[in-house]
C-alpha cells in the first residue's frame, strides 16, 4: 500500500527492541498527507460528532485537519504541566515506561460526541486514559482512529468495546 510505504521504520527507538513509526516521512508528503486525513475523515461523514480529541504531540498534526474538515472543536490532551487551566489527568503505561495525560476540565461538555483521533495504536495504554478522561467529564466516545495500528502489541483488545479504525497497520514480529 501507497501510504504504508510513506511510513520510516525506526529501530530500537526510544530504547532497545522497539520499532518507532516514523510518520513525518508521510506527513512531508502532500499527497500522502492528504490521503491519509482523507481516509480518516470518510470513517465520519455521516455521523454526529461534537468534537475531536488529539492526543500530544502527533494527534494534534492528524486530529486538527480532521475536525477541521467535520466542523467541529478540537480538545487538546497534553502531557503533565503543559495545560495552564484547572485540569483532569490520568495515568498509563506504554511500551516502554509509565506516563500521564492530562485534558481542561471544560474542555469536554457532559453528553457531547467525542471521536479520538491519534498518530499509533500500541498497547493501547494512552488511548484508554484518554477514554477515562473524556468519561469523567461527561463524554460519550464515538470511535478512536489511528493512522497506524501495531497490531502485535493488542492494543485494540484493551479498547474493547469503543469503535477502534486504523488505516494502516503494522505486524512487528
Amino acid at each position: 500500500m501507497y501510504l504504508a510505504d510513506k511510513v520510516r521504520a525506526i529501530y530500537d527507538y526510544p530504547i532497545d527492541g522497539i520499532i518507532f513509526r516514523d510518520i513525518t516521512t508521510l506527513l512531508q508528503d502532500g499527497d500522502a498527507f492528504k490521503a491519509a486525513i482523507d481516509n480518516l475523515i470518510s470513517l465520519h461523514n455521516n455521523e454526529n460528532i461534537d468534537i475531536i480529541v488529539g492526543v500530544e504531540a502527533r494527534g494534534f498534526i492528524v486530529g486538527s485537519p480532521v475536525a477541521y474538515a467535520l466542523g467541529c472543536g478540537f480538545v487538546p490532551v497534553r502531557k503533565p504541566g503543559k495545560l495552564p487551566s484547572e485540569k483532569v489527568s490520568a495515568e498509563y503505561s506504554l511500551e516502554y515506561g509509565e506516563n500521564k495525560v492530562e485534558m481542561h476540565v471544560d474542555a469536554i461538555k457532559k453528553g457531547q460526541r467525542v471521536l479520538i483521533v491519534d498518530d499509533l495504536l500500541a498497547t493501547g495504554g494512552t488511548s484508554k486514559a484518554v477514554i477515562d478522561l473524556i468519561e469523567k467529564l461527561g463524554g460519550e466516545v464515538v470511535a478512536l482512529d489511528f493512522l497506524i495500528e501495531l497490531v502485535d502489541l493488542k492494543g485494540r483488545e484493551k479498547l474493547k468495546p469503543y469503535n477502534v479504525n486504523s488505516i494502516l497497520q503494522f505486524e512487528e514480529k
